[in-house]
C-alpha cells in the first residue's frame, strides 16, 4: 500500500516540459480521455436481480445499502498479523492457539468499532496464507515458506469474521515475489524446489525481475498473467471470500523501483509505440481477465482494486485531477479510471492519504474527483483514510496530529458520508487501531460506527 507522496514539479518553461505536456493534452482530448465512458467489457451491468437466497448461519448480514466500514489488515513482515513472536512458540500447538486467538481479539475489538469489511492479506508475495496448490504456505505463519502452520489461516478468518457479521475480502499483491533480495531470502525460495507446491521463483525463473530489493514477476509475460489469475480462481472456487481486492503494486513496487523488461518489451511490445501504453495494456489485460474470471466462477463475489489515490494530474491531463501527486497511469502503468468506465470492477478504493490542507493532493479534491468519475457507472466507491497517519507528527502535514486527528478525521468521514457517490470508508491499517497515537481516534470511531 502506499505510504508517502512524491510531488511533481509544476510545468513552466524552466522544467523543459511545456510543450509535451501540451502534446499529451491534445493527445488525450482526442483519444483516451473523453468524458464518455466507454462500454463494459467484461462486467454485466447489475440490471438483472437475481432471486434472494436463503441465508446461511455463517453469511455476513450487512445489506448492500450499508456503507463499507473496512479496514485493511496487512500479513507482510508480520504488520498487523501474525503476531511477531508466535513463529517463536515453543510448539506447534502454541504457535496455532497465539495466532488464531489473537486474530479472534482482532475481530472482536474491531466489530466494537463498527467494523463490516475485513481486507485480510492472503498473499503478501509469493507465498499463501490459504491451503494452495499452486504457492507455497507463507513463512509470516512458521518462519519458513512451505512449511505446514497446522491450520487453514484463511478459513479461520472466515468462519470467525462470518460469525460476527463481517464480510472478508482476500487481498492479493499480485506480482510480488519477495520483499528484499538477500541471499539469505534466496536460498530460502531455492530450498523449496523439493516442495508440492514449490515458489514460483524456482520453477519459473524467467519470469523473475528486480524491482528496487525486491523479486517480482514481469508483467508483459503473458503466462506470468494467467499463472496469476489461477491462483486468484483457486481462492475464489474454493472459500466462501465476499470479495477480491488488488493493491496498488503493479509495475512500482516503490518509488524509482525501475523493472528491466527490455527484452520483454521486444518480444510482446510490437504495435505500441512507447513502452509506458505496453506497460499499461499488460495490467488492463490482468484486470480484464481476473474480472472475467471471477464473474464466470461466482458472480456475487465483489472484485476491487485499492490504487493509489492519483489517477492523473491536471498538469498533464485535462481529465486529471487538480494535484501534484505521483500519478497510478504514470507510475504504476495503471489506468485505474478506464477500469471504472468500462465496469471491470464492482468497487474501486482509492488510497487518500492527505489531509484536507496538503496543496498538493487535497483530500477534498481528489474524494470529489474521484466521486465524478464513479457517478456515471455501476462502480461502488470506497475510499482509503490513512490511519498511520492519525496523532503521528510531520512538518508537511501537521493536522494529524491536532486534537489527536480527530477534526481531520472527522473532516474526511463527513465528506465520505455528505457525497452519495461513497460508499464506504477503509482504514490503513488495523494495528494502528491499537497505538498510543491514535486513542482519541480510536474513541471517535467508537462513537461514531460501534454498536
Amino acid at each position: 500500500m502506499e505510504f508517502t507522496i512524491t510531488l511533481l514539479p509544476p510545468l513552466n518553461a524552466a522544467t523543459g516540459v511545456t510543450a509535451r505536456a501540451a502534446l499529451t493534452a491534445l493527445a488525450c482530448l482526442l483519444v483516451s480521455c473523453s468524458s464518455a465512458p466507454p462500454p463494459s467489457l467484461v462486467t454485466p451491468s447489475p440490471a438483472v436481480t437475481r432471486p434472494a437466497q436463503p441465508a446461511k448461519p455463517t453469511t455476513p448480514t450487512i445489506t448492500p445499502q450499508q456503507p463499507v466500514r473496512g479496514v485493511w489488515l496487512a500479513t507482510v513482515s508480520r504488520l498487523d498479523w501474525p503476531p511477531v513472536n508466535s513463529v517463536t512458540a515453543s510448539s506447534a500447538a502454541q504457535r496455532i492457539a497465539q495466532q488464531q486467538q489473537a486474530l479472534i481479539a482482532k475481530l472482536d475489538k474491531l466489530k466494537t468499532l463498527g467494523i463490516n469489511t475485513v481486507f485480510f492479506q492472503v498473499k503478501p508475495d509469493g507465498t499463501a496464507l490459504w491451503r494452495s496448490k499452486i504457492l507455497p504456505w507463507s513463512d509470516m505463519l512458521t518462519g519458513k515458506i512451505g512449511d505446514d502452520p497446522g491450520y487453514d489461516p484463511l478459513q479461520f478468518m472466515l468462519d470467525e469474521a462470518h460469525k460476527r457479521g463481517m464480510k472478508v475480502h482476500a487481498w492479493f499483491n499480485p506480482y510480488r515475489v519477495a520483499v528484499n533480495t538477500k541471499p539469505s531470502t534466496v536460498a530460502e525460495l531455492n530450498r523449496t524446489l523439493s516442495l508440492r507446491p514449490a515458489s514460483v521463483f524456482v520453477l519459473h525463473p524467467d519470469w523473475i525481475r528486480t524491482a528496487g530489493d525486491r523479486y517480482v514477476l514481469d508483467p508483459g509475460i503473458p503466462d506470468a498473467r494467467d499463472w496469476i489469475t489461477s491462483i486468484v480462481a483457486e481462492v475464489v472456487s474454493r472459500y466462501p471470500v465476499d470479495g477480491v481486492q488488488f493493491d496498488d503494486y503493479f509495475y512500482a513496487e516503490t518509488p524509482g523501483s525501475a523493472l528491466n523488461d527490455a527484452q520483454s518489451f521486444k518480444t510482446w511490445g510490437q504495435g505500441f509505440s512507447s513502452k509506458a501504453d505496453w506497460r499499461r495494456h499488460n495490467t488492463q489485460l490482468l484486470i480484464e481477465q481476473v474480472s472475467r474470471t471471477i464473474k464466470q466462477l461466482k458472480p456475487e463475489v465483489e472484485f476491487g482494486v485499492s490504487p493509489a489515490g492519483v489517477w492523473r494530474n491536471l498538469s498533464w491531463d485535462p481529465a486529471g485531477s487538480d494535484t501534484r501527486g505521483a500519478a497510478a497511469y504514470d507510475e504504476a502503468y495503471a489506468d485505474t479510471r478506464r477500469w471504472v468506465q468500462q465496469g471491470l470492477l464492482d468497487y474501486i478504493a482509492p488510497q487518500l492519504y492527505w489531509p484536507f490542507a496538503r496543496q498538493a493532493a487535497r483530500y477534498d479534491v481528489l474524494a470529489r474527483w474521484w466521486a465524478n468519475v464513479v457517478r456515471p457507472t455501476h462502480t461502488r466507491l470506497y475510499i482509503g483514510v490513512a490511519l498511520y497517519k492519525v496523532g503521528a507528527a510531520s512538518k508537511n502535514e501537521p493536522d494529524w496530529t491536532v486534537g489527536g486527528g480527530v477534526p481531520e478525521l472527522k473532516k474526511q468521514l463527513d465528506l465520505n458520508d455528505a457525497l452519495p457517490e461513497i460508499n464506504g470508508t477503509i482504514l490503513f491499517r488495523e494495528n494502528y487501531l491499537n497505538q498510543p497515537q491514535t486513542e482519541d481516534a480510536v474513541r471517535y470511531l467508537r462513537s461514531r460506527w460501534g454498536e
